[in-house]
């Protein structure tokens, strides 16, 4: 193993916080490997580069010779973490949930060494839960403190619904620390009042309680609001490479910093490196998101899919050429009562624009293109010669489709 001070080094590149830190610090003098926690909730079947921070950081645990514990929340995900929520978090079944945690699993060990990580589902031990043993739980903590938290606060204060059942989730989570004896939790700093949960309840059951470690949210593509599938800001870990490369290379400037230290492979001495030349002023941006999405695509999509992608993103962007493969779209290519189509329609129904609106604002941009020809501003009705099965519609200079 490396120094304490090495291991530190590492540990704490791209942290929000680790409380407390000495007590880090100690265990790891103890030149013993540590348990390293992350519980998942399987709400979704995708994961995009947001959800693949913690598990980014998790590896390097791993690589420092850590053992790792991946918590499939198949019982928590039956509640719902209402962490950083306005409100209930809709039920899942339990066949959703299955079905969710097998593709999160195969995305998660992407990154993870599948040969150092020791996967386990929460149901085996809080399924069996008597009645008796929640209540012992439940008694381990309180209203008063419960409500303390941010989320649980406003809306409280703003008299919006809590359900009862929302209470007892970071009960259950801390329960999960308890039974795999974690020594460090990690979570999305959002997630510090479950982890000091667990924390609290490992104190209360007379174990070494675990330390608590969060990570940033991941800003996404715009450079704003964070990653998210709802802002259609994201890069998702199964986008195909091309898509990927073209996703990255789209980035705010200003975020290519945190995407070394939060996403990439890259030591943290060069990601420090990258960080002061952006400090001084001698970054070349454009060159350094070509790596960047070279690395994730290598990381996602095996060694030399980056290379490959690259060359794909240069033919279509600098010589003007199509993709090799363009997803073929149907569309509803009806002409309206004056014998056009309606183009705004058919780029919404298709997906390439969010809304007919904001199709109209891309054509009258001049980002629209049928069959590699710009549409001219407001010309928002097409003859069906033009627009028809088995043209290419464009948007912008990512976003194609092929009309069916």
């Amino acid at each position: 193993m490396l120094s304490v001070e090495e291991q530190l080094k590492v540990i704490t590149s791209g942290t929000m916080q680790i409380v407390p830190l000495d007590e880090l610090k100690k265990k790891l003098e103890r030149g013993v490997p540590l348990n390293i926690k992350l519980g998942v909730d399987p709400t979704s079947p995708d994961l995009h580069l947001g959800h693949a921070v913690p598990l980014r950081k998790m590896r390097q645990f791993q690589d420092l010779g850590h053992k790792v514990t991946l918590i499939i929340g198949n019982g928590t995900a039956l509640i719902g973490d209402p962490s950083g929520r306005d409100s209930t978090r809709p039920p899942l079944t339990e066949e959703q949930v299955e079905a969710n945690a097998a593709t999160y699993v195969e995305q998660a060990l992407k990154i993870l060494d599948p040969e150092r990580t020791q996967i386990v589902h929460n149901g085996e031990w809080l399924k069996p839960l008597d009645l008796g043993s929640m209540l012992g739980l439940m008694s381990k903590f309180n209203v008063a403190r419960i409500l303390e938290r941010e989320d649980f606060h406003n809306r409280y204060t703003n008299g919006m619904p809590i359900a009862l059942h929302e209470f007892i989730y970071p009960v259950l989570q801390a329960y999960d620390s308890v039974v795999i004896k974690a020594d460090l939790e990690m979570g999305g700093n959002d997630q510090i009042f479950n982890l000091l949960a667990g924390r609290d309840l490992m104190e209360k059951s007379g174990m070494e309680p675990q330390v608590a470690l969060t990570m940033p949210l991941l800003v996404g593509l715009d450079g704003v609001k964070k990653m998210s599938k709802s802002y259609k800001n994201y890069v998702g870990l199964t986008d195909p490479a091309d898509e990927m490369f073209g996703k990255l290379m789209s980035i705010n400037d200003t975020v290519v910093p945190m995407y070394y230290r939060l996403c990439s492979t890259l030591p943290v001495d060069e990601v420090d490196a990258i960080d002061a030349a952006y400090a001084d002023g001698t970054a070349d941006p454009y060159q350094l998101k070509r790596a960047l999405a070279r690395n994730i695509c290598d990381l996602y999509h095996g060694e030399g899919a980056g290379k490959a992608a690259q060359a794909a993103f240069d033919a279509q962007f600098k010589k003007g050429e199509l993709p090799e493969n363009i997803a073929e779209v149907s569309v509803d290519l009806t002409p309206n009562d004056q014998g056009k189509i309606y183009l705004a329609r058919v780029l919404a129904e298709a997906g390439l624009c969010a809304s007919a609106g904001d199709a109209r604002r891309q054509i009258d941009g001049g980002g629209v293109k049928i069959d590699q020809i710009a549409v001219a501003a407001k010309n928002y009705n097409i003859d069906p010669e033009q627009l028809h099965s088995g043209c290419v519609v464009q948007v912008g200079k990512r976003k194609f489709a092929r009309l069916a």
